[in-house]
Formats: structure tokens, C-alpha cells, sequence
């Protein structure tokens, strides 16, 4: 982590870039849609892998991502979590050394780290898709992904930290996976009565960033 913690110039599809805007050029580009819910069956099951690269239609929901993302201020999406089939997902996220990350990968695999080596954090983790709360759960502190950009050429990202939760996170998403899955039935039952409480709250600001990007 040395090298990422002395330079601080923002990765985007993980290699380093001099400049990049505040606005992701996909958040600029894309439509608002709809976040899925916990519930509803296309959050609950294994998503398609991507087969058709580099079309109009795979640029379009990376672009619509991408905004949706960042007016419901999350760190990364899943496009189950717009209703979409498909294994995809983006991140636009500031890590705990305060390098900022930005892209999209299809058809993620996470490396499987050896018990012997892997460094689990408990950390607090909140999900777009169950609004409002927020529970502790443990995940490994670093992980490699491998997949495709939209365009099929391959991809692997490395992330440690906050960024390595995100990666996972969204993997999961591709797999039917909440978190919530990943607590006791007790902690589940807890943080979907909060989300209840909480979630006219959520929408209604996630509503007012939505009319300050369109406007």
C-alpha cells in the first residue's frame, strides 16, 4: 500500500490518470433509474454474465449507473440494483488513504485468498438497496477481482480497505448476495425495521440530488 498511499492521483479502471473531473464523465452522460429494493426477485439470484460487448446499449447502463450512484450517494451499483440481469457493476469511491477510484467491471471473480493469509476487518456496511441502515460486517481487507470493461478486453483490480469491501460488496450483489445475508437473522430482522423507518427519508433526498443533476 505504500505506492497508493504517496500517490494520490485518481484510478480510473485502475490505472492512475494526472487529471479527472469532480463529475465522473459517465455521471455527466447518464439517465437516473430506479434502485431496486431487497425483495424484489432480481436483487435474490444469480445475474447473466455479459456476452455482448462494446454496444451502444452496455455504454448506456454504465452511464446510467454511474448517475444513479451518484445522486443515491453510494460508492458503488450493481445492475441488479437498476433491474438489470446482467453481472456489471461500477464504483466511484474515495478509499482510507483518500485515493479516489472510478470504474466498471462485467463478469467479476474474486481471487480466492488462503485462510492462512487473509485479514478480516469488521467494519459498518450500508447497501443502496436496503435504505437507511447500516451493520457491521466482516470481510478480508484486500481483494483482486478479474473481468472485462465494456468493451471485452480484460481487466484486474486490486483493492485494499474500504475499496476491497466495495468490490465484494458488489460481486456479492452479481451473486443474489445482500449483506444482511451475511448477518445473523436477528441483525437482519433489526436493520429491515430500521429500513422501514428510514427509507421515505432516504428517497426523498436521493429525489432532491437527482433534480440538482438534471438541472
Amino acid at each position: 500500500m505504500a505506492t497508493t498511499a504517496q500517490d494520490r492521483r485518481v484510478r480510473v479502471q485502475g490505472e492512475p490518470v494526472d487529471s479527472y473531473p469532480v463529475l465522473a464523465p459517465e455521471t455527466a452522460r447518464g439517465a437516473v433509474r430506479r434502485i431496486t429494493v431487497v425483495g424484489e426477485p432480481v436483487l435474490h439470484r444469480r445475474c447473466r454474465p455479459v456476452t455482448e460487448f462494446g454496444t451502444p446499449e452496455l455504454a448506456r447502463l454504465v452511464d446510467d449507473m454511474f448517475a444513479t450512484n451518484h445522486v443515491a450517494e453510494g460508492a458503488g451499483l450493481a445492475a441488479n440494483q437498476v433491474d438489470v440481469d446482467l453481472q456489471l457493476f461500477i464504483w466511484d469511491i474515495t478509499d482510507d488513504w483518500g485515493v479516489r477510484h472510478v470504474g466498471h467491471l462485467a463478469n467479476p471473480v474474486l481471487d480466492e485468498t488462503p485462510t492462512s493469509h487473509r485479514r478480516l476487518i469488521e467494519e459498518s456496511e450500508g447497501c443502496l438497496s436496503v435504505p437507511g441502515p447500516y451493520r457491521t460486517v466482516a470481510r478480508p481487507d484486500r481483494t483482486v477481482v478479474h473481468g472485462y470493461d465494456l468493451h471485452g478486453r480484460p481487466l484486474t483490480i486490486e483493492g485494499h480497505g474500504y475499496f476491497a469491501r466495495c468490490l465484494q460488496h458488489e460481486t456479492d450483489h452479481l451473486h443474489g448476495r445482500l449483506y444482511l445475508d451475511r448477518l445473523s437473522a436477528r441483525e437482519r430482522k433489526s436493520a429491515l425495521r430500521e429500513m422501514a423507518d428510514r427509507r421515505s427519508e432516504v428517497f426523498a433526498r436521493r429525489a432532491a440530488n437527482a433534480a440538482r443533476l438534471g438541472g
